[in-house]
């Protein structure tokens, strides 16, 4: 038997409500209080595939706050956890560059976990890749194509793992009909919706409307399982977008005036084996959702083929609970399962939030202990930089759309994916 790959050293860039389950107010209110990243790694450290742990953010001062609530919802909830990980910007200092630092002490074979504003995501990943770390970044993996075109090339030069962090890919449900929709023919036309309440606005103030919009950050998700679904079918060629707005700059949310509300998106697709057949797809995204639906994220979507159709709802899956002070509530196990095992450890380990986490790590170990080179993964269907160049050509093509109220077409050229 050839000896376990070493176990990966990891730097988590991000302190906010997906890592931590911390957020600017305190304690997250959503479906991750107490987070993924941070929760997966102390696990998958127990599990001796993860050693040494780093956290990075902007402000110092947050540590105390974060490390408490680490301790009290995570430490003190479940066995056998190593909470311990280095912070950087030190001593409480404040600092936009900070992730340098971090990144500087890691040596070539350690890896980043991304999880900060959509903006950010190119300028750390590029400088990880380039030092010969492995990179996970979270969706959607840059703004721009031209950024998500140069992190392809850079970790082809670097000899890395860069994955993007599309769990959605790891829910059996949609790994399910992934593969029945193969089946089903030529595509004919999907429909995704995707929203969370207004509280969200609060939660994201700081960079919603400036940094980024509601497509980029909660149509990744579909876009991706619809390029996924069709990657060997179809190639997407022009996009039309809409937008709503008026509640996101009100009262009580006010964020700046470029702030959308819901954003759609309208793609033409092309069949790559058919000349005569095109699809149409609709992806639409939404912050302004009600506030007591009973659901966190609302996330639906409809396949249609030459066969037949596919259509799923995500948010109801036929488990709700119902408490005399909050009413009915629809929860969603499969995604992360926080109640303890029957010994008192963390038993979320097959919820698809850890195996997205969980497949980057094997990933990468197994890169470091020379069993497979990188690009092998491009072939296994899993959210590499390379196969997920389509959902921010489409992302990326609907913000030009809605700033210059036009379409936008996609197209190849050479090997390289463009817009015009």
């Amino acid at each position: 038997m050839s000896p376990e790959p070493s176990k990966l050293n990891v730097l988590m860039c991000g302190t906010g409500e997906y890592t931590t389950g911390w957020t600017g107010s305190g304690a997250s209110k959503s479906d991750k209080k107490i987070g993924v990243v941070g929760l997966t790694l102390f696990d998958l450290r127990r599990r001796g595939k993860v050693d040494k742990l780093g956290m990075v953010g902007v402000n110092g001062k947050k540590f105390p706050a974060i490390r408490q609530h680490l301790e009290q919802n995570i430490g003190q909830v479940y066995k056998g956890l190593d909470l311990e990980f280095d912070e950087f910007p030190k001593n409480g200092n404040v600092d936009p560059e900070a992730y340098k630092e971090a990144i500087d002490k890691l040596s070539p074979g350690d890896a980043v976990i991304i999880f900060t504003p959509d903006s950010t995501h190119y300028k750390i990943a590029i400088y990880a890749i380039e030092k010969g770390l492995h990179v996970l970044v979270t969706k959607p993996a840059t703004q721009l194509l031209s950024h998500h075109n140069e992190l392809i090339a850079a970790a082809e030069k670097h000899k890395v793992v860069c994955f993007v962090e599309h769990h959605k890919r790891f829910d059996p449900v949609y790994s399910d009909a992934k593969a029945r929709a193969q089946t089903l023919g030529e595509f004919n036309f999907f429909n995704a919706w995707m929203s969370q309440p207004k509280s969200q606005l609060e939660t994201f103030r700081a960079w919603a409307g400036k940094d980024s919009d509601i497509s980029y950050y909660l149509s990744s998700h579909h876009i991706d399982i619809c390029c996924w679904i069709l990657q060997d079918l179809a190639v997407p060629t022009r996009v039309v977008a809409s937008a709503a707005t008026g509640i996101a700059t009100g009262d009580p949310y006010n964020c700046v005036p470029e702030t959308e509300d819901t954003i759609t998106l309208l793609v033409d697709w092309q069949s790559i084996k058919s000349p005569r057949h095109k699809g149409t797809a609709v992806y639409t995204a939404s912050w302004t959702a009600p506030l007591k639906a009973g659901i966190h994220t609302g996330q639906h979507w409809y396949y249609m083929g030459e066969k037949g159709d596919i259509n799923i709802d995500q948010a109801h899956r036929g488990y709700d609970v119902t408490v005399d002070e909050a009413g009915k509530a629809w929860y969603n196990p499969f995604y992360m399962k926080y109640s303890p095992s029957e010994t008192g450890h963390f038993d979320g380990q097959h919820g698809y939030g850890y195996i997205s986490i969980e497949k980057f790590i094997d990933a990468a170990r197994s890169v470091n202990a020379g069993e497979i080179a990188a690009p092998e993964f491009d072939k296994h269907g899993l959210p590499t930089i390379r196969n997920t160049v389509l959902t921010t050509a489409i992302l990326n093509a609907g913000r030009i759309s809605l700033d210059e109220k036009r379409p936008v077409g996609i197209k190849k050229n050479g090997d390289q994916w463009i817009l015009e």
